[in-house]
């Protein structure tokens, strides 16, 4: 699998957002449920340097949106599940967290949108009742600091709110939370001109019915498609096809108008033995070739002129989830900032890269060694897993950095690459001198799952990383 032919264009890049005309525009989720992530100012760095200009966080998190400020990146904020009920009952609370969290960092920090809570129909605390209070609460905080028309209030449902959504055009809400809550939202999202979120995972509809959908049609890939029985239009990839079926059940309650991003979408590049399809390949081809339906397509058949607006899920993996293992493994990189799969990252790119090569993995899995340097074109280097454990990271270490005959000496204190001080920046120093004095031989950047190779020179501080001996 390996590392550069594919670009990733999340393209929050020359996306200038829903402008393009004719494109659509594709941001990027930056979860921060784990201990080992860069500083908010260094992700701001990483976005800046892969030119993603749009960004979706879960918080208000106040060094996120200081780091932020002036990026030129545009950002979504969240009101959390467990801030709904406060926010419904009480005008004086949602003045106060807007004061505190909107007001106060824009227009300096760009923010866009605010997702009033997240997937709150399926939230155990049972939150429904109190979303669309919450989301009028918040909208009339904004319209006294004169913001309203400049932010956007939404709020992300999961596909689990259908009813029914296959055959697409049969799409429908549950009838519990049609006149509860539906309706008053779309209501709400017409009235402001705001818009609906919708999660939407292709993956774990193809990972609990693999034996009736097409992994192509989930990946984006050729294959022959599948005619909607009931409105005669022909789908080539699910995504699409769930997204119209949400199309479809706000068509049925005679809510065409309303316009869906799709807030969050993704595909595992690690799961466990029963999640089937997670894997480093099938994440590359679904989130390199969805950005290329993004950017180079005109929407979805039921609304070929309203062009995808998409939030990939997500920046990092993310240690501290909870879950099965894809839960922690659905990141574009690894908290060391370097790519776990590498895809085209802007419409430039995406132009360059032979069509042959979009949505095919080309960065090798983490845990295995034997990937033969021949492969590659031009230089490679050896970092550490950013997904190894502590101990097996440092046992690593000493191996190289012992009889393994690693220079180590400038990873000592007060030498040239101590700083960063850290166990995975110490560690991908001494694995990359073992595997280059080793001439970069098949098998010598492994050390037992906990290193991989790489096709762009590792950055840690100011530490250059040697490319032979």
């Amino acid at each position: 699998m390996a590392s550069l032919a594919f670009s990733f264009f999340f393209v929050l890049i020359s996306l200038y957002a829903s402008s393009t005309s004719g494109t659509g525009s594709v941001g990027i989720n930056y979860g921060m449920v784990a201990n080992d992530l860069p500083t908010p100012s260094k992700v701001v760095e990483l976005l800046k340097a892969q030119g993603l200009n749009r960004v979706k966080l879960y918080d208000t998190d106040a060094r996120v949106l200081t780091a932020l400020a002036n990026s030129g990146i545009k950002v979504v904020v969240a009101m959390p599940n467990e801030l709904l009920s406060s926010a419904a009952g009480d005008q004086s609370f949602t003045d106060a967290w807007v004061k505190a969290n909107i007001s106060g960092y824009y227009p300096a920090t760009q923010i866009e949108a605010i997702a009033v809570g997240n997937e709150v129909f399926v939230d155990p605390k049972n939150t429904t009742k109190f979303l669309v209070p919450a989301m009028k609460n918040v909208h009339a905080s904004l319209a006294k600091y004169n913001l309203d028309s400049a932010i956007k209030i939404s709020s992300p449902i999961a596909l689990s709110a259908l009813q029914s959504s296959y055959p697409t055009s049969s799409g429908s809400f549950k009838s519990e939370l049609v006149e509860p809550v539906i309706k008053p939202m779309l209501d709400f999202l017409r009235q402001t001109g705001s818009y609906l979120m919708v999660n939407a995972y292709p993956f774990f509809a193809y990972a609990a019915n693999a034996d009736k959908i097409s992994i192509d049609y989930a990946l984006f890939k050729e294959n022959p498609g599948v005619v909607d029985s009931g409105n005669g239009l022909r789908y080539t990839n699910l995504l699409d096809a769930q997204i119209d079926a949400v199309f479809a059940a706000m068509s049925a309650l005679q809510y065409d108008d309303v316009k869906i991003t799709v807030s969050e979408t993704g595909w595992p590049s690690k799961g466990d033995s029963n999640e089937v399809g997670a894997g480093q390949d099938n994440a590359a081809s679904y989130n390199g070739n969805l950005v290329r339906h993004v950017l180079t397509g005109n929407g979805t058949p039921l609304r070929p002129k309203d062009p995808l607006n998409v939030f990939l899920f997500a920046l990092f993996n993310e240690n501290q989830k909870p879950g099965p293992t894809s839960e922690r493994n659905y990141g574009l990189f690894y908290p060391s900032e370097q790519k776990v799969y590498d895809i085209p990252l802007t419409v430039e790119e995406l132009n360059q890269a032979p069509s042959s090569s979009v949505g095919k993995s080309q960065v090798p899995a983490p845990a295995s060694g034997d990937v033969s340097p021949t492969s590659y074109h031009g230089q490679t280097w050896c970092v550490a897993n950013g997904d190894a454990t502590a101990e097996k990271l440092q046992a690593a270490l000493d191996y190289a950095c012992g009889e393994g005959g690693a220079d180590c000496t400038p990873i000592q204190p007060d030498s040239t690459c101590y700083n960063p001080n850290n166990l995975e920046a110490h560690a991908s120093y001494a694995f990359n001198s073992y595997y280059q004095k080793k001439s970069r031989a098949t098998g010598t950047c492994d050390f037992g799952g906990a290193a991989y190779v790489v096709t762009q020179p590792p950055k840690y501080g100011n530490c250059k990383f040697p490319t032979g001996y």
